[in-house]
């Protein structure tokens, strides 16, 4: 651990260096840069055999044995997840949900491109209400300001150094939460096979309530002004216990939405999103919150604790989306999952694994703070 520490401190040192050099730089737009690459329909060269990946805004959904893109090609969302860029160093077939940006490589690296785009939100170019959008004159319309090559290849390299250690970072944290599934199995056996016998019942019926929120309108600026409320979206379900949210309304926009304010403790699920296809955001709220449309809130009756339900919710992941369907944006179906069975065990146990998991939470804590 402690070399891993040395990197990272060196490495962040490094990128504020960055920061601090005098750098020249040159406006450009995305039409100048690069080249955009519709995605088609992969019927045609699907073969589970095939040699191309085929990629969808979210990530591989298949393989082809023909290609669109070269290798080095960063993929932004046509539709669904807009704001994921994903860089390709292989040559792949992208569906027509994904643009490719191929960049003038004399002038502008992929993966200089690629920490643009994640850097870059690409949500402010979404006009649509239900599916986010982007459309290919928008984005060639994106002004970049580069550096030289060498310079750009420079700021790469430290950012790939940091990109390393933030992602064993993550793998630190996902073996933290591979403990708290394996104690789970270990206490109440697998609840999905129900391994245990249990007392079972319908989610709806260990809940005093469960609802969903809304959306203030943004055409009344006056509901966000001095915000202190967190108004959190799928964007803000990252953690296990969320404290904060990246968009704050204050009371008179929770008082003209059609969302209610959510008390301490209570269970937050994500029921529509086009990341349902991977995988299913589950947290416990440790701040008073209200939440949007995509959300669905569970408040916790007597016989089940919050988090005990939160984290069956996490161990019933691949069953629940098996069953998400797609009208406008990937839904769980919600009535089935209200009700749906799921194990009681007696709260002394329940209590137990939530004093476990309470240890577990302080290691993932130390771990994401680094």
């Amino acid at each position: 651990m402690h070399n891993t520490s040395r990197e990272l401190h060196d490495a962040f040192v490094d990128v504020v260096k960055v920061r601090f050099v005098e750098i020249k730089y040159m406006e450009y737009l995305f039409n100048d840069v690069l080249e955009i690459k519709n995605g088609k329909n992969q019927k045609l060269v699907e073969n589970p055999e095939g040699l191309y990946p085929i990629y969808g805004s979210g990530g591989i959904i298949g393989y082809a044995d023909k290609y669109i893109c070269e290798a080095n090609t960063v993929i932004i969302g046509r539709k669904g997840s807009i704001n994921n860029p994903i860089y390709v160093s292989e040559p792949f077939w992208n569906v027509d949900t994904a643009f490719g940006l191929s960049p003038k490589q004399d002038i502008l690296l992929p993966r200089y491109l690629f920490y643009f785009c994640k850097n870059y939100n690409f949500e402010k170019l979404n006009k649509t209400v239900t599916i986010p959008s982007l459309t290919k004159a928008d984005l060639l319309k994106i002004q970049i300001d580069l550096p030289s090559i060498d310079e750009q290849r420079r700021i790469v390299d430290k950012l790939i150094k940091v990109e390393t250690i933030i992602n064993l970072r993550n793998y630190q944290v996902q073996q933290l939460d591979d403990l708290i599934k394996a104690r789970f199995v270990e206490m109440f056996g697998d609840p999905v096979l129900l391994t245990k016998k249990w007392d079972m019942k319908s989610v709806e019926s260990v809940c005093k309530d469960i609802y969903g929120g809304g959306t203030p309108s943004k055409a009344h600026p006056e509901y966000y002004e001095y915000g202190d409320i967190p108004w959190v979206s799928s964007k803000d379900m990252k953690t296990d216990v969320i404290t904060d949210s990246q968009m704050k309304i204050n009371q008179l926009g929770v008082d003209n939405s059609t969302a209610k304010m959510v008390p301490v403790g209570s269970v937050i699920m994500v029921i529509r999103s086009g990341i349902l296809k991977h995988t299913l955001p589950v947290a416990i709220n440790a701040v008073p919150i209200t939440v949007n449309q995509d959300l669905k809130v569970f408040i916790v009756g007597e016989d089940i604790l919050p988090r005990f339900l939160a984290i069956q919710f996490k161990m019933l992941e691949r069953d629940i989306l098996s069953g998400v369907r797609a009208v406008t944006a990937d839904n769980i179906e919600f009535n089935s999952l209200k009700q749906r069975e799921i194990i009681v065990p007696p709260i002394r146990l329940q209590e137990q694994f939530a004093d476990f998991v309470s240890q577990i939470d302080k290691s993932k804590a130390t771990v994401q703070k680094a």
